[in-house]
């Protein structure tokens, strides 16, 4: 037994890693609810396993698990683990370890300035880890239906974490919001997905890559499910709701914002790579975007004074270097991609973190009320200012070898890509530079407090791991390589190393190091027009058409609503009415020949439509009673021939059913009815009601009745030419030892169902009961 644990831990299966990653959460949940102090150390060792199983499944080659989902729709549960599973579930659980270390100590700070119970806690630590085990399954699904799941797992808990401060007013508008934005767009994914299925015939990702067809209306679905990445990551126009995030607790911008929830986007598109090049006009339109979030970010980073805003618009422009890439595509495009995220993430984080230690130890937020913080918080200056030179590619930092791919990339493409490039990368520098130098350097009379020694390693491991990819870049690359590989479905090498020589790349770092330093120097200028720019994109950009679409939507729902509730009658119709204009929509749209057979009546037949006579008579006449006892016994009168007529088809035991339902509805409206009996009338409404409405009454019922009497002759006529489980059923009403299919399937093929329905009805009974008794025992107390 030890041997083949430890045989699994040396290489295990993707299912393995999955299953590891995913039991977190609940031990965490369990163990922190009986002891809340512990739930911290349970959630670090459970992502510490996560990442020791994901390291072990790269080191072993990775592999695939392949079972049974739902055969009857042919789909299996695929998980791949290759070189693009391996960047981003690397990402997931080791940035997961260092922000659950970092959130041991800072959280109980961050509850007891709240004024919230410590035990908050556990279920903060339970929601990082199900966002990470949905994520290890995101990146190794390899079925685009199994990915969705996982992909709307992550929108649903990114909710829940954006709003854990929910004393904070903006907190939980700011959780809406990214929920609407990344999980709304999950709607154009399942369409394209869908799409995809019909017409392809498969789910499956390696078989649309191999043999997907084109055209247009593959090209709209891949467009579909470009757009939800791009929201995800949030790229222009969606882009906004990143910053409003900010209001989440440091950790969750750090592993959200740098490495999880925003690196879901890119890789979806990594993952489908063949598949967008393969689309008309799609990897232009990503080139496009992924531009105008660099510029956007970056300009609209550069004048923010909120630390996390800074880092949140910087983010955005990151993002974009790698939208860019995967849209230029090639093996600078693919592998960059994996490069540009594996340093950004990593650099990013650290950033993160620094941000809420420097918030944690001051209590300022604001670049402006910070400064020379450099002398009282060296270590976390040091390691902060080796993660900002790693997002501004500084050299023997792993940000040096993201932009030289991301600059010979775009290198090839001409003059005008090259420009851009480098004025980008300029941009990032200064942006970066600002905010290190505003917190850390000149002086300042903050005095910072001490910091609890989880919080600082945190910070310095992330840093560590920049210069030591920086360094020794061979394992980076040879990820960075993996992923691009597995990405374009082919072999493909990039060699990096530094070398001293004027080759394009090395020449455009030195330009934009040059031009960022030129924007550090002229920061005043640049920051008024980045507030300008703000406010000019608050008032007329895509937040300000979010917020009117919201109150808009708001609005029509309220209205809705009133009409809705306004009575009995129209709660009734505002279900029915929906369900009937589908109906006739189906009917209008779908072929009709041969769906309205009159068929031959025999003379065995006659007794039969003589009983359906008197049901018809019994229904049209209850519609015109004002007596509740009549209405009540047409009513039964309508039922109780109705089960003679299943007797009369050989369904004794259906009909007996029949009649005990009706007795039970009968007796429980004659002793609702004698209950209400000394109750105060209303004086008026039922006129009113009659006399008003009498005519459009008789206008509907009429229109009602004709629809469903054509749509049920249509489907008598012509029952859908599907396969169903209709046949099976029937063919084992005998084993179940029934006479008919309706009786196997309320006592065998559905009996627990069944059994919660009669429990159900029995609850209903027993309240309703003490509902009617209550005016009994007030009038025998007086």
């Amino acid at each position: 037994m030890l041997l083949e644990l430890i045989g699994a831990m040396t290489s295990p299966s993707p299912l393995l890693v999955l299953l590891v990653a995913m039991v977190g959460a609940p031990v965490t949940a369990i163990v922190g609810w009986r002891r809340p102090r512990a739930a911290a150390v349970v959630a670090v060792v459970s992502a510490a396993t996560a990442l020791l199983l994901v390291i072990a499944a790269w080191r072993s080659g990775g592999g695939v698990t392949s079972l049974p989902w739902v055969p009857t729709w042919g789909l299996r549960f695929v998980l791949t683990f290759d070189g693009l599973t391996a960047i981003y579930a690397l990402l997931a659980t080791g940035i997961g370890v260092a922000v659950l270390v970092y959130s041991a100590a800072y959280l109980p700070r961050h509850l007891a300035h709240l004024h919230r119970p410590a035990s908050d806690a556990t279920g903060f630590y339970a929601l990082i880890l199900v966002f990470m085990g949905a994520m290890v399954g995101l990146v190794m699904a390899d079925d685009l239906l199994l990915l969705f799941i996982f992909w709307d797992i992550t929108a649903v808990v990114s909710y829940f974490l954006i709003g854990f401060n929910r004393e904070e007013p903006s907190s939980r508008p700011a959780a809406l919001m990214a929920l609407m934005v990344t999980g709304g767009s999950a709607i154009l994914m399942l369409a394209g997905i869908v799409a995809l299925w019909i017409d392809s015939g498969t789910t499956s990702i390696p078989e649309l890559n191999a043999s997907a067809p084109g055209g247009l209306l593959f090209t709209i679905s891949i467009g579909a499910i470009t757009m939800s990445a791009l929201a995800k990551s949030a790229q222009m126009p969606l882009h906004f709701w990143l910053p409003r995030a900010m209001v989440a607790p440091t950790p969750v911008s750090s592993y959200l914002h740098s490495a999880a929830m925003v690196a879901a986007g890119v890789f979806l598109l990594a993952r489908l790579l063949p598949l967008v090049h393969r689309a008309a006009w799609i990897p232009e339109a990503l080139v496009a975007i992924g531009l105008a979030s660099t510029l956007a970010g970056g300009l609209l980073a550069i004048g923010r004074d909120d630390m996390k805003r800074v880092l949140a618009y910087s983010t955005i422009g990151q993002y974009g270097y790698v939208v860019v890439l995967l849209g230029l595509g090639g093996a600078y495009g693919a592998i960059g991609a994996g490069m540009y995220v594996l340093a950004h993430a990593i650099a990013k984080c650290a950033l993160f973190l620094t941000a809420g230690a420097v918030t944690e130890a001051t209590g300022k937020k604001n670049l402006s009320e910070l400064g020379g913080l450099l002398r009282s918080m060296p270590v976390v200056a040091i390691a902060s200012a080796v993660a900002a030179a790693t997002i501004a590619a500084l050299p023997l930092t792993m940000g040096f070898f993201k932009d030289e791919l991301f600059f010979a990339a775009m290198n090839e493409e001409g003059p005008a890509f090259t420009i851009a490039a480098v004025l980008s990368a300029a941009l990032t520098f200064g942006y970066v530079a600002r905010f290190w130098g505003k917190i850390f350097l000149g002086r300042s009379s903050l005095r910072a407090g001490t910091l609890p020694f989880p919080m600082i390693a945190a910070i310095v491991i992330l840093a560590t791991l920049c210069v030591a990819g920086g360094i020794s870049i061979g394992p980076a690359n040879g990820l960075a390589n993996a992923g691009g590989s597995a990405a374009l479905m082919e072999p493909v090498s990039v060699s990096l190393a530094y070398h001293l020589d004027t080759r394009p790349e090395n020449l455009m770092a030195l330009a934009a190091y040059a031009i960022g330093l030129g924007l550090v120097a002229s920061l005043t200028g640049w920051g008024r027009m980045s507030r300008g720019l703000a406010g000019i994109a608050g008032r007329f950009g895509p937040d300000r058409l979010y917020q009117r679409i919201l109150e808009a939507t708001n609005g029509f729902s309220d209205r809705l609503h009133g009409y809705e509730v306004h009575d009995l009658r129209g709660r009734v119709a505002w279900v029915l009415l929906p369900v009937g204009i589908l109906v006739l929509l189906g009917l209008v749209f779908t072929s009709n020949d041969g769906a309205f057979i009159v068929g031959e009546l025999r003379p065995g037949d006659l007794l039969v439509v003589l009983v359906l006579a008197v049901v018809c008579a019994a229904a049209v006449t209850a519609t015109q009673t004002v007596q509740h006892l009549s209405a009540l016994l047409l009513l039964s009168a309508v039922g109780f021939p109705l089960a003679a007529v299943y007797a009369f088809l050989g369904a004794p035991d259906v009909a007996l059913v029949a009649v005990l339902m009706e007795t039970l509805i009968s007796l429980l409206f004659i002793g609702f009815l004698a209950a209400m009996r000394d109750r105060p009338r209303v004086e008026g409404f039922e006129t009113a009601s009659l006399t008003s409405h009498r005519w459009r009454d008789v206008l509907i019922g009429f229109a009602a009745a004709a629809t469903a009497f054509v749509v049920v002759w249509g489907v008598l006529s012509k029952p859908a030419a599907v396969e169903t489980a209709a046949r099976d059923q029937i063919a084992l009403t005998p084993a179940a030892h029934a006479r008919d299919v309706v009786t196997a399937i309320l006592s065998d093929f559905r009996g627990i169902d069944t059994l919660g329905e009669i429990t159900v009805i029995g609850i209903t009974m027993i309240g309703l009961i003490s509902l009617l008794q209550r005016p009994l025992q007030r009038r025998a107390r007086e």
